[in-house]
């Protein structure tokens, strides 16, 4: 594949759409705009096909093929990724700008999210009821079934575009079900790279169709199809609202926006709080929906830990994404990068204070940190999905439960502190999809629930409990 020339398109029942009038897409590194490739963006009629195509695939074989065979094309899948982690950590950084060394982490886990799939696509079982349990009942037999649903609608962001993507492909296929790839049209050759390997490893032609374009355009007529039974979106709120209430009564999962609180408590180790923050306040550029965003620290601590934190924020390294050495690099884009320094600004002038960074340096937002902030500040009330976090003071620990619950979202968040009591109490009471304890509200595991609450999304990631979102239950009696 050439990495910096590579011209594709949808690719639809094994096919690759190009040409023929299609709109032609630029894909340039977030660095330096060099040019990575092109993609030629889906016309109605390859929507329309891909849908058929992955419905037909669905009812014709995949549905019949036994568990054993999906875990072997998945297992599969990983072997193959593994042997070519390098070019498609390669293709990440180019079209995404992430650090090559987060890169190769985003491929890891990736194989490690295909080999959870395998294992668990021979995991999925129903029950049997007791049906004497209720009058009557005598002499019957209750089973429980579970049944793939059928075509699954997969709509990835760019911040994560393998990843992201097969916590997505990886339960569907587990299950059974066909799937349709709605990539980010910022980062979609990695998806290419995805659909190859899935060939290699067996995968049916039609079982994975590949859509490309943007979502205005895209996303409407494959969320609205009939023949579509579930959809899987990872995005933003607006956005996930709008697929919501066009889903109708479909099954929909929505992983949405944050903005994770982190609370350091008196009792916490606090120069080693400050140096894991940093890292999960710039991973990315911050451009992670569960990145540090929000630090609350109590007063007796503050300064402490803010020279600790400023200390380690000064010793990353930020600038070309293809260097080993890099820490932080570029935003998705130019406006993207703007944005977020008129946000620093506007705080500042609404009294906010930058102790570190604040400045674009060749292109590159440095890694901000912000104090004397208020609850009202965009920094702090909405999700910025860049490279800057605030520092917050407090007294008590009920006014940190009221600061960090005081969101629209509630997707990650975590607590430092050596007290169990505390920090139990503690993640009882944040308003979160998920609580971590001495470690930073950006780890994620993906073996385990994932998934938020208020404006941060409905339903739940992860292999397993993602899988039972993509399945039916039914039920079969037997009276003898």
């Amino acid at each position: 594949m050439d990495l910096f020339r590579l011209e594709t398109g949808s690719i639809i029942n094994g096919e690759i759409r190009k040409g023929n009038g299609r709109q032609v897409h630029e894909v340039r590194f977030p660095y330096n705009q060099q040019l990575v490739g092109t993609i030629d963006f889906a016309l109605e009629q390859d929507i329309e096909d891909a849908i058929e195509g992955a419905h037909q695939t669905f009812h014709n074989e995949f549905k019949h093929m036994p568990a054993y065979k999906r875990s072997k094309i998945l297992r599969k899948a990983a072997e193959i990724m593994e042997q070519r982690k390098a070019a498609l950590a390669e293709i990440l950084t180019l079209e995404v700008g992430k650090p090559i060394k987060d890169a190769f982490g985003e491929v890891g886990r990736a194989i490690q999210v295909l080999e959870f799939s395998a294992e668990e696509a021979k995991r999925i079982q129903g029950e049997s009821i007791p049906m004497d349990a209720a009058i009557g009942g005598e002499n019957r037999l209750g089973i429980v079934k579970k049944y793939p649903l059928g075509v699954v609608l997969a709509i990835t962001p760019f911040n994560f575009p393998v990843n992201l993507a097969l916590h997505k492909i990886g339960p569907a296929i587990a299950a059974g079900n066909t799937v349709i790839l709605k990539p980010a049209e910022k980062t979609p050759l990695s998806s290419v790279y995805l659909y190859e390997i899935f060939k290699e490893a067996g995968l049916p032609d039609g079982a994975l169709q590949i859509v490309m374009g943007e979502g205005i355009h895209v996303v409407p007529p494959l969320v609205k199809s009939e023949k579509v039974s579930k959809v899987s979106f990872t995005g933003s709120y607006a956005v996930g609202k709008s697929i919501y209430e066009m889903a109708g009564l479909k099954k929909v999962t929505l992983e949405l926006g944050s903005n994770s609180p982190n609370i350091v408590l008196n009792d916490a180790d606090i120069e080693e709080s400050a140096k894991s923050l940093v890292k999960g306040s710039f991973v990315n550029a911050g451009q992670v929906c569960i990145s540090v965003q929000r630090i609350y620290v109590q007063k007796e601590i503050f300064e402490e830990f803010q020279q600790h934190f400023v200390h380690y924020t000064k010793q990353l390294k930020v600038g070309n994404p293809l260097l080993e050495e890099t820490d932080v690099a570029s935003q998705i884009t130019k406006e993207s990068c703007l944005k977020a320094k008129s946000w620093v600004d506007e705080a500042v002038e609404q009294g906010a204070s930058i102790v570190a960074g604040g400045e674009i340096v060749d292109g590159l937002l440095q890694p901000t940190v912000l104090t004397n902030v208020t609850a009202s500040m965009n920094v702090v009330c909405n999700e910025i999905f860049a490279p800057v976090v605030s520092i917050i003071p407090f007294e008590t620990d009920e006014e940190a439960l009221k600061l960090a619950n005081d969101s629209l979202y509630g997707l990650q968040a975590s607590v430092f502190t050596t007290n169990i009591n505390r920090a139990i109490s503690f993640a009882d009471q944040l308003e979160t999809g998920g609580v971590w304890i001495n470690e930073i509200s950006t780890y994620r595991q993906d073996n385990y629930p994932y998934g938020g609450v208020k404006q941060s999304g409905v339903g739940k990631e992860g292999i397993a409990y993602a899988i039972q979102d993509m399945l039916q239950t039914k039920f079969i009696g037997v009276k003898y």
